[in-house]
């Protein structure tokens, strides 16, 4: 499960099928420096964006990878 506290680089990394949800968020930074440091709800802060969403979002995509 994904939490608010885990880096965005970190996720994209033992999660990669988190990238499009990432993407479709706006977060395009997925590949950039800034993922390596920047967690969940600092990024979603930084655009604007809800991170109770966000975070739903990213686990239902674990959710469907795993059926």
């Amino acid at each position: 499960m994904i939490d608010k506290k885990m880096s965005i680089g970190e996720i994209v990394k033992r999660y990669p099928e988190t990238i499009p949800v990432f993407e479709k968020y706006g977060l395009g930074c997925v590949g950039c420096q800034a993922a390596l440091f920047e967690n969940v709800q600092q990024g979603a802060e930084v655009h604007g964006i809800d991170v109770d969403t966000l975070l739903s979002s990213l686990n239902q995509a674990l959710e469907k990878d795993q059926r």
